[in-house]
């Protein structure tokens, strides 16, 4: 027999079991599927070991470059070894992982590890890795199934052409590679890589590497990469992969020029697309013109009773975005107070190094919307903190309209920035202006002062600049 369920939840990624939580939290009698990764995408394959990736490749770059500037002697040589790095960062995943599953048996979820499948809009039937089946009925269903990596047109993955996936499952890293793609995932592997001896190649199609990010923070992040020897190339469209036996060649379109170029390994980095085959069609939920769910802004889907969340969406898709539609949309459904999210102010963090944060319009964006804007820069070079840590490339940059006073935007690039966001979404959101930040006391000497001091500046009246 079929088992009732007030909500059931398709996926168990940093959406699913999120939303999964708060339903529980509200009351509902909730279950979750999930076939193989609990934490889904971001606690197994994505954020979290990458994170220990680059940790690892931070620390190699300070001693394999600067070990004398902070007065380390190492007569004998540095051997750095990966299989290290990884061991670490699936160890930090899976420790993760297994937090996930606690959470549900906190919260008195039910959890079915299979493949979830809809046989009617809110029936699904669950394959389960033992074999067995079960069928479970929903007054709600929230899929959060996420997505899957997209490859270019005419080409396929091998054993020399990867995705994220293959990568940063396996222990071993190839002398030299081609990385298509200068997004979040392609900066950040190659930050790793290159770093461990592994020769770096990028290839972007759009003129700037984080093509979405403002474009003195893109061109900042590519001046350091060239410095630190990554080749980039921007204007660069892709149009064949080769594999053979002993490495790849790629034929690329850059600057207009054709050209020919040749690496042990390519990875590809170049978005995402729709996941399928988990029965959806016969739903009768709506999809977009590019394959995504298509929801209003309580994650409703075009079924009532039916949610979708996290990348399914294709929305914004980041880790914190879908745990933040996965509380929303629980909460909607309880019938409790709730509020939609703003897309274009959510915060986004790349953690290559410098690290690149960011939330709201850039200042070519905002003049576009016809805002008359203040923007103001201040240097790392003029932060004590920074020049203490000796980690001083970079800027804080913060967009606000003139005539009110609202923040905008703010582009960050440099030491920690990705932690430095909450502030300034925090302000944004309840409408607090340059003024209050700039009266608001930061503790020195901090990163954060640079928060205040291009606030100060937006004010007219920068202090330390």
């Amino acid at each position: 027999m079929a088992k009732e369920y007030d909500l059931v939840v398709l996926g168990a990624g940093p959406g699913g079991y999120v939303a999964a939580i708060r339903a529980s939290q509200l009351g509902l009698k909730t279950a979750i599927i999930e076939k193989q990764w609990w934490g889904g995408v971001c606690l197994n394959v994505g954020c979290i070991p990458s994170k220990a990736l680059l940790h690892n490749a931070e620390l190699a770059h300070i001693i394999k470059h600067r070990a004398a500037e902070f007065g380390f002697k190492l007569p004998g040589g540095v051997e750095l070894d990966y299989s290290v790095a990884f061991k670490r960062s699936r160890q930090t995943s899976q420790r993760l992982v297994k937090g996930v599953q606690g959470l549900m048996k906190k919260n008195k979820i039910d959890t079915y590890e299979g493949w979830g499948t809809f046989i009617a809009p809110k029936t699904l039937q669950v394959t389960l890795n033992n074999g067995s089946t079960e069928t479970l009925n929903a007054r709600n269903v929230i899929i959060a199934v996420g997505s899957e990596a997209r490859v270019l047109p005419n080409t396929q993955i091998g054993k020399r052409v990867r995705t994220y996936l293959e990568f940063i499952l396996d222990d071993t890293l190839p002398r030299s590679i081609i990385i298509v793609g200068a997004g979040a995932i392609g900066t950040e592997f190659a930050y790793v890589m290159h770093n461990y001896g592994t020769e770096v190649t990028m290839l972007e199609y759009m003129p700037h590497m984080l093509p979405l990010e403002d474009e003195e923070v893109s061109e900042e992040l590519k001046k350091q990469y060239t410095r630190m020897g990554v080749k980039v190339h921007t204007n660069a469209k892709v149009e064949q992969i080769v594999e053979d036996a002993e490495g790849v060649t790629v034929t690329a379109l850059i600057d207009g020029q054709t050209q020919t170029l040749r690496a042990e390994m390519v990875l590809q980095a170049v978005g995402w697309k729709p996941r399928t085959g988990y029965g959806l069609e016969v739903t009768g939920v709506k999809l977009d013109a590019r394959g995504w769910i298509e929801v209003d802004d309580y994650m409703q889907t075009s079924v009532e009773g039916i949610y979708a969340i996290g990348d399914a969406t294709g929305k914004l898709q980041l880790a914190h975005v879908a745990s933040a539609q996965g509380i929303i949309a629980a909460e909607k459904m309880a019938g409790v107070e709730t509020m939609p999210l703003n897309y274009v102010m959510m915060p986004r963090a790349t953690y290559c190094n410098p690290q690149v944060a960011s939330f709201g319009y850039t200042e070519k964006q905002a003049r576009e919307k016809g805002y008359e804007i203040k923007v103001a820069k201040f240097p790392w070079q003029a932060n004590g903190k920074a020049l203490g840590l000796g980690d001083y490339a970079g800027f804080v940059k913060i967009i606000s309209d003139a005539r009110y006073g609202e923040i905008l935007g703010a582009h960050l690039i440099g030491p920690n920035v990705t932690e430095l966001l909450p502030e300034l979404t925090l302000a944004q959101l309840w409408e607090l202006t340059p003024a209050e930040i700039a009266r608001n006391v930061h503790a020195h000497p901090t990163l954060s002062e640079a928060i205040m001091e291009a606030a100060h500046g937006l004010e007219g009246h920068m202090i330390n600049l």
